[in-house]
């Protein structure tokens, strides 16, 4: 699959979402800790819950590396409970926080090191799995590293076909190849790719006709032909 997208392909479609979203502080967290509670309360919820936790985090003034750490674990749940899987990811929101704290002492001392050091440490706390892994190290600590999600899944499926179940790290090679190294970038595509996921490429019943990307979409085109 790799070799049938070419860059000039994926810098067509961020092209012509930029043209749309022209998208810039897509994600308006207050600070590094935030990102990280919000990567991992996102998993299996809608963002909007999301938003309800972490109103909760901040309205308990619980938004501290350390006071999250020394928080009994029932009241962890009690304000992250919008979000769902609340034993789960109180269970990982501790872990990630101890170990940060255990080898780095705190969060802003991660900044200084190198993405490849970040990303293993993370995959390897028990919770952390690719796509919250690399939402971490693009959003919290500006590495230039691109984020796979379902809706960029759904999203070059219905372009080029691809299988929604490809590696991950296959479907992020095609945009790290295709796209500066930048993380910039990478935020812009990432935000791009959920706004339009939202807005046009949903999924069920995709808003083809509206769609900036229809004439390179491949479920698009098809719609058109079985229509015509």
């Amino acid at each position: 699959m790799k070799s049938t997208i070419v860059h000039s392909d994926i810098q067509d479609i961020y092209l012509r979402l930029d043209a749309l979203y022209s998208l810039d502080n897509w994600w308006q967290a207050e600070s590094k800790l935030e990102v990280i509670l919000g990567s991992i309360l996102t998993q299996n919820t809608s963002w909007k819950n999301v938003e309800h936790s972490i109103s909760n985090i901040k309205s308990a003034h619980a938004m501290n590396m350390n006071k999250l750490i020394n928080m009994d674990t029932r009241s962890i749940r009690r304000l992250i409970s919008p979000s769902g899987f609340y034993n789960q990811k109180t269970n990982t929101i501790k872990g990630i926080l101890i170990a940060i704290k255990n080898k780095y002492g705190n969060i802003e001392n991660m900044s200084k090191i190198n993405t490849e050091e970040l990303h293993e440490f993370l995959l390897n706390l028990k919770g952390i799995g690719n796509e919250t892994a690399d939402s971490i190290l693009l959003y919290a600590f500006n590495k230039p590293v691109f984020v796979i999600d379902a809706y960029t899944k759904r999203i070059m499926s219905r372009i080029y076909g691809i299988n929604q179940k490809i590696e991950y790290n296959d479907l992020q090679g095609i945009f790290v190849d295709s796209l500066q190294c930048n993380p910039k970038f990478y935020k812009q595509m990432h935000a791009y790719f959920v706004e339009l996921a939202k807005n046009n490429c949903t999924k069920n019943n995709p808003k083809c006709n509206g769609c900036v990307l229809n004439s390179i979409c491949n479920h698009a085109n098809l719609q058109k032909n079985n229509y015509s």
